[in-house]
């Protein structure tokens, strides 16, 4: 016989997508014209950002989530990966003159003051040495990553590097009870 009862729909709550206040990720708030702005530079991005993003993008470089073009306070960063808080940034021509140098250290002081390093790259770098590039950013964030601790097992610490599972601790061999 088949059961014909027909179920209530469940009402699921929205995808957690950052908002504030509303149990999303917990992350400054970002000004409207920061995300328009950064709407804007992931349409524009340049040929060299377009190629590095290539490599960057779907976990492609050894799993990171690499974000581009993210507004973090008033910067925009052009890829980011968070877990690992390391910053991508490529610098064109108008990095080369001294105001826009000293603009990209106040940039680079504010991203670190909030544990993010900042690895810097010209264009022309990217254009004609990318395989080098995505080599540097991969050993950044290598040295970058949490380190993965290996957890006791159940009922006491590590075993030793010669102790096996099946050795008794009391030093009495196995299946033999102690009188």
């Amino acid at each position: 016989m088949i059961d014909s009862e027909v179920s209530t729909p469940v009402r699921l709550p929205p995808p957690l997508r950052g908002r504030v206040g509303e149990r999303g990720m917990p992350h400054d708030e970002v000004p409207q014209f920061q995300r328009i702005r950064a709407k804007r530079l992931r349409r524009e991005m340049t040929r060299a950002e377009a190629l590095l993003w290539r490599h960057l993008k779907a976990d492609r470089l050894a799993g990171l989530a690499f974000r581009r073009q993210t507004p973090m306070g008033n910067y925009i960063a052009d890829f980011v990966a968070h877990s690992c808080k390391l910053i991508v940034e490529l610098d064109g021509e108008s990095h080369d003159f001294g105001e826009r140098i000293q603009h990209d250290e106040r940039r680079d002081q504010w991203f670190a003051s909030r544990g993010y390093r900042v690895l810097r790259f010209t264009n022309d770098d990217v254009m004609k040495h990318l395989e080098g590039v995505v080599l540097s950013i991969f050993e950044a964030a290598e040295q970058a990553a949490p380190l993965s601790l290996t957890l006791p097992r159940k009922g006491g610490g590590n075993l030793s590097s010669d102790a096996s599972l099946t050795d008794d601790r009391s030093g009495a061999s196995p299946g033999v009870e102690e009188a």
